[in-house]
């Protein structure tokens, strides 16, 4: 399905009808911000068990197991493309303190990173990505911030951002409903219901490799693949419609 004149001249077909967009990457600069928590992390862990000569926590590793999943789900991918398995929890169910050696604890770990980073005012929203929010609501679209992480609303409220969107499926509405996150649809579909709106009229808007999956699976009417890193082919690779640098490059396409 190629790109044609969209109400409002927004680069989409004009089937669409709603917008779902991940947060992390294409609304906001905190993909750099997750990646640098998921990089001490890490970091620490594999120094402590493997020693100097530890093989670092790499790009290619936050592309491939990490970004767009769950917080658990990418420490058990990570971990088990390095044959590191680890409890998921301490005995009896407790919470453990962030950094203890289970799945949950690593992630915590990671978590409590990237708060202090929010806290500190380290988000900024891509100012492209706004025009664009701002250009499809004008044209009448709903809107959808899916996402997997489970700080979205903190994130949302920290750029001013909070008002743009009609729902919000996050990974806290995600658990609660027991919703698989991302490579599954579940989370875009679950988005687009509460829109009223059907998956082949609406657009996904995704930076993520597990989210290009999730949105062609979903059998969404178009795939936006938004490349922060240099990434176009695999984007594509996995089922993008088209991939650009910026959002604001749609409305110029248009």
């Amino acid at each position: 399905m190629g790109e044609t004149d969209a109400p409002g001249g927004l680069g989409l077909p004009p089937t669409v009808t709603a917008c779902l967009f991940d947060l992390d990457g294409v609304i906001t600069k905190t993909a750099v911000v997750h990646a640098a928590a998921w990089r001490e992390t890490f970091d620490a862990f594999l120094r402590e068990r493997e020693g100097p000569g530890f093989r670092p926590f790499s790009p290619h590793d936050y592309d491939a197991y990490v970004d767009g999943r769950p917080r658990s789900d990418g420490v058990r991918a990570f971990l088990a493309s390095r044959g590191i398995t680890l409890p998921e929890r301490p005995a009896g169910g407790n919470a453990d303190p962030p950094g203890t050696l289970t799945v949950q604890g690593l992630g915590d770990r990671k978590n409590a990173l990237l708060l202090a980073e929010i806290r500190a005012g380290g988000v900024e929203a891509y100012p492209g990505s706004l025009r664009y929010l701002t250009a499809v609501r004008a044209a009448g679209l709903g809107t959808a911030v899916v996402s997997s992480s489970t700080n979205c609303l903190d994130v949302l409220r920290a750029v001013g951002a909070e008002d743009r969107f009609e729902v919000r499926i996050d990974g806290v509405v995600a658990a609660r409903r027991g919703l698989p996150g991302k490579p599954h649809p579940d989370t875009f579909l679950a988005a687009a219901a509460e829109l009223g709106v059907a998956p082949e009229r609406a657009a996904v808007f995704e930076d993520a490799l597990a989210g290009m999956d999730a949105g062609r699976s979903g059998g969404f009417g178009y795939v936006v693949g938004v490349d922060r890193v240099g990434q176009a082919a695999a984007l594509r690779a996995h089922g993008a419609d088209t991939v650009v640098r910026d959002l604001a490059e749609l409305e110029r396409s248009a």
